[in-house]
């Protein structure tokens, strides 16, 4: 009797394990749906439970365009900067998506506003996974393949971008004056824009690359909203690196409005700097700490000398007094004032050295050729023509 009585106690057990035990192992196995590899990718819910910057491959289903934390469009989309993907194709609760920053070389084949069909097609990216519009994200893709039939090869951010290869022929092989010349004819006649639309193509050129919503401030390094621009101490403005006093160009169409010189800075800041030109030396700004600067002459923070030298070389290469535009030209001197000149060349040199060609360069670089003035910076794409013209 006793030794029944234990069986059946052992048998109740068993039966208990086996009710509770069994879909606790389904809904294991259930969520364990990848382990990020390209052959096992994750489920767009393991990617949101795991924003820890690792590099993983996702599944998902493209259902429209983020464009804040809560925001994503299903149509008329603004752009190609970015996805949302989901577990299902017809997910509305943004909570249930993860947003894809599209790298520029995949805009053209997964953005939306040039792709809107891609709506709803399944899709496998391989990037880090990590918070984008402060939301579930991923960012610095490498690979984005539809799986629906037509594979994307990556296509790595050349450099310089393959652009350059015929872009350049006239040049290669020239030096000096004659390089000079060469280069001028190759940029010469861009495509102008309007002043007023300076303040939207800088929301783009100069977009913090970890915050979509923000621009990067040329001196202070200040991350800040896009639409925070106009003319109060601590809104951005339109600051000519190449002052605009120096050949009286003000804002006309052309030199006034090119893209290649213009930068998003503090209003305030941007006063302080005027029409200095640009040398070693001064007093460090209060507001924009590692720029200095005295009655002659602005040195901006390390970080963006190189950057300013290479806008400059661009305008005393682009505008030679042709087609009714100023001659503009580097000078070894400070305080030019109104005359077309700006110095100060041999510190500026300096710079270009000491601050080679960064990755935000290079980008806005491209952003300006692509989608607004279809010329270039040759001194980003060619750092060592600067030498050759000048030294």
């Amino acid at each position: 009797m006793g030794k029944n009585r234990t069986t059946r106690v052992l048998f109740s057990w068993v039966l208990i394990l086996f009710i509770f035990v069994q879909p606790l192992q389904s809904m294991g196995t259930h969520a364990a749906s990848g382990d990020g590899s390209s052959s096992s990718p994750y489920s767009v819910s393991q990617a949101i439970s795991n924003q820890n910057n690792s590099v993983k491959t996702v599944k998902g289903y493209v259902v429209g365009q983020p464009t804040a934390t809560t925001t994503v469009l299903t149509s008329n989309f603004p752009n190609d900067y970015a996805i949302a993907i989901a577990d299902s194709a017809t997910e509305t609760n943004t909570t249930k998506m993860i947003y894809v920053q599209l790298p520029t070389s995949f805009r053209s084949t997964f953005g939306l506003k040039t792709n809107p069909s891609l709506m709803g097609k399944s899709v496998k990216i391989t990037g880090t996974l990590t918070a984008y519009f402060s939301h579930a994200g991923m960012k610095n893709g490498t690979a984005f393949v539809l799986q629906d039939g037509n594979p994307t090869n990556p296509v790595p951010n050349p450099e310089p971008p393959p652009t350059t290869g015929d872009y350049y022929s006239a040049a290669y092989g020239k030096t000096g004056a004659a390089l000079k010349t060469a280069l001028h004819n190759i940029i010469d006649d861009h495509t102008e824009i309007s002043y007023s639309n300076v303040w939207v193509a800088l929301r783009e050129t100069d977009e913090d690359p970890n915050n979509p919503n923000n621009v990067i401030l040329l001196y202070t390094g200040r991350s800040q909203g896009k639409f925070t621009n106009g003319g109060n101490a601590n809104d951005w403005n339109r600051e000519h690196v190449w002052a605009k006093s120096h050949g009286n160009f003000g804002t006309s169409m052309g030199p006034g409005t090119d893209l290649h010189h213009l930068r998003p800075t503090d209003a305030s800041v941007n006063s302080s700097r005027s029409n200095l030109d640009f040398d070693n030396g001064g007093n460090e700004h209060s507001e924009a700490r590692g720029n200095y600067f005295d009655n002659d002459s602005w040195e901006p923070r390390n970080s963006v000398k190189g950057d300013v030298a290479r806008m400059l070389f661009y305008m005393a290469v682009r505008y030679e007094g042709d087609s009714g535009e100023p001659d503009l030209e580097l000078n070894n001197v400070v305080n030019n004032g109104s005359a077309p000149y700006h110095g100060k060349l041999s510190v500026l040199l300096q710079w270009h050295k000491a601050d080679p060609v960064d990755a935000f360069e290079r980008t806005r670089n491209e952003i300006i050729y692509t989608d607004y003035q279809h010329n270039r910076n040759p001194f980003i794409d060619h750092p060592e023509w600067v030498s050759a013209i000048w030294e």
